[in-house]
């Protein structure tokens, strides 16, 4: 089932340079591997309708789509296709020239021809570079263009200036350069704890300085997880896909959950989701899904069935965090407030979070995160640490203070000091029964609507981070691996902190400021 909105049938010979792309690219490209390797390139149908719709253009030669995506099932082949469009950007007739006597579009090569393969680590890029020497190696387009083909660069031999390049995440030191067309592949792993959101941003950008001179980027991805606010899920919700500036090529197999163990619907949904990828392992991949018990069920739909699914083990869904957001009537000055605390010195982060007494609306007072690109020694900043807390009691009512002792001991006996013991209370979350109870109430709230939050994306991020584990007194939380940079730390402190308003309230401390009538 197309869920994108690729158009139906193929565009005119007059509405495309695809046609001309495609002949090209049989003509100069190599089947990289398996039993046909070293013949001439082909695509399969699916893919030939993919690049005739990328190359469609307007009657002014100007591009039909701005961008494009492919969202396909894992194996389908999207990375030889991406690796083909590579070459045909960097070699091929790829930009419109003029249209000819029989009105047929007649394309050019790119005068300076740089194009990137963005990836959120180099060796992610490793085999759509593998794929692309490959297909020049001993390739008619090796000896007619004069290629030097290395491990991390395609370029010409003879210093002519373009070339072939993978691109990594490597913040500012992307900005300001000036490619042709760029390569995102695996967008759905591209998550703000890895720094691919901003990324693609800058990709973007350096893009957008040459869009008039025919420049785009295009993009593949699996089924995202919706809880990971992943590249794949800002492209797939934006304006541009659903107005139609971008191309978003989408085949889905039809299926239920609740339908994945039966035989005869899993191998259906496979074969609608492959579509023409005959090398797909078909009854394969359907034994493993109706047998394997390893691996949720979420997995193989995103996976396999190509269809957008939340983590079964995830805490929280997106769709029920955003319903308890109100960013109407903000948290003021004076307000009579909780906090939960969870401090870490190097690993995990440290939070601050708050939530009112009136109505349990959370908000963040303070996060310390390991930077992407700190130094081994980076440490948390207590200085910074001591200043927050001691804001938060300055400027709010606080009435009741959690905080989980590890590592900050000290610090709270002296807040505990400070502020008064009947205020500031050590936390041990590491004691399941207290945890779990708090967990499970903090859940039950958030799903009759209970509690608010402001919308502070490091909070949703966080809270959406977090996975849950089963011990013998019911569910706690963690990170999705012990060395995840999925970080959970202000979910725990939110958590705390609605701990701490129930006690409040239980001892008397909530008190409402009423309305003075006057009488006359």
């Amino acid at each position: 089932m197309q869920t994108g909105n690729l158009p139906a049938g193929v565009p005119k010979p007059t509405e495309t340079l695809g046609y001309q792309i495609i002949r090209w690219a049989q003509q100069f490209i190599v089947q990289p591997d398996g039993e046909r390797a070293g013949e001439s390139w082909q695509f399969t149908p699916e893919q030939l309708r993919f690049v005739l719709w990328f190359y469609a253009i307007n009657p002014d030669g100007t591009w039909t789509y701005n961008a494009a995506t492919l969202r396909r099932a894992k194996g389908w082949g999207k990375t030889p296709l991406l690796a083909a469009l590579a070459i045909v950007e960097f070699l091929g007739p790829c930009r419109f020239s003029h249209f000819d006597a029989f009105g047929l579009p007649v394309g050019k090569t790119s005068p300076l021809p740089v194009v990137q393969i963005g990836a959120t680590a180099l060796d992610q890029t490793e085999q759509t570079m593998d794929m692309i020497r490959g297909m020049l190696s001993e390739s008619p387009a090796e000896s007619v263009y004069g290629l030097d083909i290395g491990k991390q660069v395609v370029q010409f031999k003879s210093g002519k200036p373009g070339s072939i390049k993978p691109k990594a995440t490597a913040g500012r030191t992307n900005e300001g350069n000036r490619p042709t067309f760029v390569l995102m592949d695996e967008v759905h792993h591209w998550v703000g704890s890895n720094g691919g959101p901003d990324f693609y941003q800058t990709l973007k950008r350096n893009i957008e300085k040459t869009t008039k001179a025919g420049s785009r980027w295009v993009c593949t991805t699996n089924a995202y997880n919706p809880n990971e606010d992943s590249v794949a899920q800002i492209i797939h919700e934006s304006e541009m896909v659903t107005q139609g500036f971008w191309l978003y090529d989408c085949l889905e197999g039809s299926i239920a959950l609740e339908d994945i163990r039966e035989a005869e619907a899993v191998r259906a949904a496979l074969v609608e989701a492959y579509g023409d990828a005959s090398w797909a392992d078909i009854d394969g991949l359907t034994r493993t899904i109706l047998y394997d018990r390893t691996t949720p069920d979420s997995t193989y739909c995103r996976f396999y069935f190509n269809q957008i699914a939340e983590s079964s083990d995830g805490w929280m869904s997106k769709a029920e965090w955003d319903v308890c957001l109100e960013e109407d009537d903000p948290i003021a000055s004076g307000d009579q407030i909780a906090i939960g605390f969870d401090g870490s010195i190097r690993g995990d982060a440290t939070g601050l979070v708050g939530v009112r007494l009136r109505d349990a609306k959370l908000f963040v007072l303070g996060v310390w995160e390991r930077p992407e690109k700190a130094h081994d020694d980076w440490e948390v900043d207590v200085l910074s640490v001591e200043a927050a807390v001691a804001r938060a009691f300055k400027e709010y009512r606080v009435e009741w203070m959690y905080a989980d002792p590890p590592y900050w001991q000290e610090n709270i006996g002296r807040w505990a000091m400070e502020h008064g013991d009947d205020t500031v209370f050590e936390f041990w979350t590491n004691k399941p029964t207290r945890m779990t109870q708090a967990v499970e109430r903090f859940r039950t709230a958030a799903m009759v609507n209970d509690l608010r939050h402001d919308g502070d994306p490091k909070l949703s991020r966080h809270v959406l981070n977090a996975v849950t584990r089963e011990v013998p007194q019911g569910l706690l939380i963690q990170k999705d691996s012990p060395r995840s940079k999925r970080k959970i730390d202000l979910a725990v402190c939110a958590v705390l902190a609605l701990e701490a308003r129930a006690d409040a309230i239980a001892d008397g401390r909530l008190k409402i400021r009423r309305s003075r009538v006057v009488g006359f």
